[in-house]
């Protein structure tokens, strides 16, 4: 399972508390000895919380409207780590480590690690800290240079042609999708890129992890070296009519997807240096033997459809079903062709076949344009009493808001998207619309959307419609941001979000009413010098849980929480 349910999270609670399953030694003092806040919530253990991707916590039952203010609230502590922290930190209660029950921050970083941190202690000393990279057998592993990605010697197109290597991810490429936790086997995934020397070869692979979380040793079958081809006749290919995976050409930032005992996990490229295609790559949870390869332009020279989400992860629903968004590139799909880029996917579980999809009517000015529907990342909505009663919402560069029956998304009309459930511009930001690189939130009947050089949007969700209901009073630069939501139940909402302005100053972690989000209640430039988390990494996303938010950095992740 990908996420727990409030009856999965009440009993794993109680199991933990009477001598649970996460047994294991671990290391590190402890320089605060309160033992740590008990309560029934079992953690954030996928991106933006559930499989659904609503980005909300509603079991917080110390963060409220009222106390979250600069005088109340602020920088508690912060962990060092050994690289940048783009994915979101993930966090698990009540982990029995060393004889102690903890709660925990788990962390990784593009330096190809893998931290566990006792998420209520100063203490700058993990619990466990694993590293992927090494020399073993005569062979020596280590992060990806940014610079090997360079298009190949005497490349001259079609697509960019970049020499010195894609700069999106520096100075090196190791960690980047955000990591799930399986609660009930207590084991996290996690695909880390290496590159591995041995004399004079050279290999660059993705590679799938599983590890136990109250150790950080490995699972059996673990570190499994990622292979996959489909029929096609884009390139790369084996001559025999089949496309294969390459790791050096797929970027892996879209997060892992854990649902009905199948891994699922999604790529893109490295600043669209081809040849790359969108794939999504499916595993067994138990084994991690591979279940199924989806390529979105298998039969196109162009190749392209990239899967990224801006860092968010694939959605599921009960059935397992997988919803993901592709990038742009050619779009063939209804004549009866394969090509499936600027789309909004649905994939049967575990083959990763098209079940169904959604193609914009203006898909050919997408791909021309570079308003890429992959910037976005897909939100499934609890189920609606009034018309359809499985909506998602999804949107990307061109700002344009998809909302989607999905049980039938509506394919691909000419001359106009009347077929879907609802479509309108997010917002108007100068000279065009607004580009959304993230995912959206949902709270209460309302969804929440953060778009490039917009504000903080609130859309009620009423009668199967979306309808604007108000906004912030401050912008969001590029790449605008990510909300999450945290509350007790339906009372006490409040959205956060990061504003990182690109990669570089520092981040500054702001609070909203979710009633009313033009009532900003904290942000962390209001005391700089106290609250600074560090400098900014593009793409992130705050995690709340048991009364503090943990935001990832260049080097570190921060702590806040209510002021001593």
């Amino acid at each position: 399972m990908g996420s727990a349910g409030p009856g999965t999270r009440i009993l794993l609670a109680l199991v933990l508390l009477a001598g649970g399953i996460f047994r294991g030694c671990g290391g590190g003092s402890d320089t605060d000895a309160r033992p740590p806040p008990q309560s029934v919530f079992s953690g954030v253990l996928t991106y933006h919380n559930d499989n659904a991707r609503t980005g909300q916590n509603l079991q917080e039952t110390v963060l409220t409207p009222a106390n979250v203010t600069s005088a109340t609230f602020g920088k508690l502590f912060s962990f060092p780590v050994d690289g940048f922290v783009y994915a979101q930190p993930l966090y698990v209660s009540n982990v029995l480590i060393a004889g102690q029950l903890r709660n925990v921050v788990f962390v990784a970083t593009e330096h190809n690690s893998v931290y566990a941190f006792d998420a209520d202690s100063s203490s700058n000393t993990p619990l466990w800290h694993r590293s992927f990279n090494g020399t073993a057998n005569g062979i020596t592993t280590t992060t990806v240079p940014f610079q090997d990605t360079a298009s190949p010697p005497g490349y001259t197109g079609p697509g960019p042609v970049i020499p010195g290597g894609c700069g999106d991810l520096t100075p090196e490429i190791g960690i980047t999708g955000t990591p799930v936790i399986d609660p009930a086997t207590g084991t996290l995934y996690v695909v880390a890129k290496t590159k591995e020397v041995s004399g004079a070869n050279v290999a660059y692979e993705h590679r799938l992890h599983a590890l136990d979380i109250t150790t950080g040793l490995s699972r059996p079958g673990s570190g499994r070296a990622l292979r996959a081809s489909v029929p096609g006749t884009t390139a790369p290919n084996d001559g025999n009519g089949n496309v294969l995976f390459q790791s050096l050409r797929q970027n892996q930032r879209a997060a892992l997807l854990l649902s009905n005992g199948v891994v699922s996990v999604a790529f893109s490229s490295h600043c669209v240096i081809r040849p790359y295609q969108g794939w999504v790559l499916a595993f067994d949870a138990t084994t991690l033997d591979p279940l199924g390869a989806f390529n979105a332009v298998p039969n196109d020279s162009k190749g392209k459809g990239g899967i990224w989400h801006s860092g968010g992860g694939p959605a599921a629903d009960a059935g397992g079903n997988v919803f993901v968004m592709t990038g742009d590139g050619p779009f063939n799909a209804a004549a009866g062709g394969s090509s499936y880029s600027d789309s909004v996917l649905k994939l049967t579980k575990g083959s990763l076949t098209v079940a169904d999809y959604f193609t914009p009517f203006n898909a050919l000015v997408l791909e021309t344009t570079n308003a890429d529907m992959s910037s976005g990342g897909p939100l499934l909505l609890p189920d609606q009493p009034v018309g359809p009663p499985h909506l998602m919402v999804s949107a990307g560069k061109q700002g344009v808001i998809y909302l989607l029956n999905r049980d039938n998304m509506g394919q691909f009309q000419a001359g106009s998207d009347s077929q879907i459930v609802q479509s309108f511009p997010g917002g108007v930001c100068g000279p065009g619309t607004c580009a959304i690189f993230g995912t959206p939130a949902y709270f209460s009947n309302r969804v929440y959307t953060v778009a490039v050089g917009d504000r903080l949007k609130a859309y009620s969700l009423d009668a199967g419609q979306l309808s604007f209901s108000g906004q912030s009073t401050n912008t969001f630069q590029w790449p605008g941001a990510t909300p999450a939501i945290s509350a007790n139940g339906s009372a006490n909402g409040i959205v956060w979000a990061l504003e990182t302005n690109g990669s570089g100053a520092p981040v500054v972690l702001r609070a909203y009413s979710a009633a009313d989000v033009s009532t900003q209640l904290y942000n962390s430039n209001q005391n700089l010098a106290r609250d600074n988390p560090g400098k900014a990494v593009k793409f992130t996303v705050p995690t709340i849980a048991n009364g503090k938010v943990y935001v990832g950095a260049q080097g570190r992740v921060s702590v806040f929480g209510l002021l001593p």
